[in-house]
């Protein structure tokens, strides 16, 4: 019989979903080594490297001992970036455990499985992201970097279908994100981009994980 499939996690633990259109929704969160952007602003930089290899069945066995204390319908992959790793053998196992499985992705790759709810957040410098992702996307957030112009939140929405909400997420909650995300906001609204959000990371105002 062959070996389990194996991951490299960095950590597994129960909170609220702080992002996007799920937020406050109670989860369970799998965060995932590794990482091919390395985004100077990026808040998880302690998943780019190290963590530990665990096959499925534990990764599970711990998820359903997080629910036994933090009931939840909702495990949420995230990194990192997930899909570096061949995540659809857990994603099948969690389904089968009954829970809804959101995937939080850069959208550089794309591996195919039936995820509940595909979070996109295209990155600098190129903002690039997969035709089946874009297709997918039940949302997608960009981070209000110090470099993030109208004319790529233009073209981002442009290439997304009008369907998904585009979230724009102030950097770390930094002041100076947040009145930059709402000017970049008032502009957009005003030059005709439709279904467009702005989004603060609810986990860190309630200093939560």
């Amino acid at each position: 019989m062959p070996p389990p499939p194996t991951l490299k996690i960095v950590e597994v633990f129960a909170s609220i979903q702080g992002e996007g259109l799920r937020q406050g929704e109670p989860t369970i969160f799998i965060r995932l080594t590794g990482c091919d952007l390395r985004c100077s602003f990026c808040d998880t930089k302690y998943a780019w490297t190290g963590g530990r290899t665990a096959d499925v069945p534990r990764i599970l066995e711990r998820v359903r001992s997080l629910r036994k204390r933090f009931p939840s319908a909702w495990a949420c992959l995230t990194g990192g970036e997930p899909f570096l790793q061949d995540i659809a053998p857990l994603v099948r196992g969690l389904k089968k455990d009954g829970l809804k499985v959101q995937v939080e992705t850069n959208g550089r790759t794309f591996r195919p499985l039936t995820a509940d709810w595909l979070t996109v957040s295209p990155k600098p410098p190129r903002y690039a992201c997969r035709p089946q992702l874009i297709k997918r996307a039940r949302e997608v957030k960009l981070v209000v970097s110090r470099t993030l112009t109208l004319g790529t939140i233009a073209r981002v929405r442009r290439e997304f279908p009008r369907t998904a909400p585009l979230l724009l997420q102030p950097e770390s909650n930094a002041a100076w994100s947040r009145a930059k995300a709402r000017r970049l906001l008032d502009r957009a609204v005003r030059a005709g981009l439709e279904n467009m959000r702005y989004s603060l990371q609810l986990h860190k105002i309630l200093g939560l994980r």
